[in-house]
This record gives C-alpha cells, sequence and structure tokens, in this order.
C-alpha cells in the first residue's frame, strides 16, 4: 500500500467520524475541496502545513494522523507477506 493511500483511508475515516463533508472539512482547512477528495482517494499527497491543518481542523493531532497512516502501512503489509 502506497502511502498515500493509507493516508487518504485515514483521512476519510477520521472525516466521516466526525460527519463532516469534503465541502465542509475543506472550508474549514482553506483547501479546495477537490483536493481532499484527492488526498482521500490516494492520488496526491499531502504537505505538512495541509497535514497541520486538517488535523487541526479534524481536532486529531498531525502526530496521530501520521501514525495511523503508518499503522495501516504495516498492517497491510503484514498481510501481503503472509498470503
Amino acid at each position: 500500500m502506497k502511502p498515500e493511500e493509507a493516508f487518504g483511508a485515514v483521512l476519510k475515516q477520521a472525516r466521516a467520524e466526525k460527519s463532516i463533508s469534503q465541502e465542509q472539512l475543506a472550508l474549514s482547512c482553506d483547501l479546495d475541496r477537490t483536493f481532499i477528495s484527492m488526498l482521500e482517494r490516494g492520488q496526491r499527497q499531502p504537505s505538512l502545513s495541509s497535514i497541520l491543518a486538517i488535523s487541526k481542523s479534524l481536532e486529531i493531532t498531525a502526530q496521530n494522523l501520521i501514525k495511523l497512516t503508518t499503522d495501516l502501512i504495516d498492517e497491510h503489509n503484514k498481510h501481503v507477506s503472509s498470503d
């Protein structure tokens, strides 16, 4: 699993847990909704400033956002290597 795909999955889940739309998140982060969509689909990589803005809007630390992403990558890699 690519890092951008893992980050996208984590972002989508965190946003869904807060029950906010991509548009609401984008507005609160001062980012474009299409950028949020592309992040969630793993088509773009976030910059550090984007990660910080997103984490603030989602009320989750940037550190935790990254940890959830690396945990997902590790979990995926475990399944792939055990197959």
